[in-house]
């Protein structure tokens, strides 16, 4: 007999041992990375209760074009241009009167009177081109005698 020594005293005189009756087939292995997506989606019937379907038949949405992010400037870039070459003149005349020896103050008031006529200028445009809206009216009137001396009244 084949049986182990120790087991042939219980085995019946004749008694074959058992061999496996099925013969087992080699099954295909089924890898990771074969299997298709699986997505879990409620279900129609019941949305209390997740459905599994192939991932790859849900319709993604288009993503989202990309925002303007820039920020948007402070103040009106034409007006900071307006305002800065009535400062840059103001200041060419200022330092021209201070280093011209002997006409610093002709020169000082004609910088004076030089940005007050562009501010006044700037608000006649403005009133011209954005037109009256009505509410507050107010007149200026600029006495300007020689050599820089002024006398502003509202």
């Amino acid at each position: 007999m084949s049986v182990p020594e120790r087991y042939q005293r219980y085995a019946q005189p004749g008694q074959r041992p058992v061999e496996p009756i099925a013969v087992y087939q080699p099954q295909p292995v089924e890898v990771y990375e074969q299997r298709p997506p699986v997505a879990y989606v409620a279900d129609l019937d019941n949305p209390g209760r997740s459905v599994a379907i192939d991932a790859r038949l849900i319709h993604r949405p288009a993503p989202s074009p990309p925002r303007n992010l820039t920020p948007q400037p402070l103040f009106d870039p034409i007006a900071q241009r307006c305002i800065g070459a009535g400062v840059g003149g103001g200041v060419l005349l200022w330092g021209g009167g201070t280093f011209l020896a002997g006409a610093g103050q002709f020169v000082s008031g004609l910088s004076g009177v030089g940005a007050l006529l562009f501010f006044l200028g700037l608000a006649g445009a403005r009133a011209m081109v954005g037109g009256r809206r009505g509410g507050t009216h107010i007149e200026v009137h600029n006495h300007v005698r020689g050599f820089g001396r002024s006398n502003t009244t509202l």
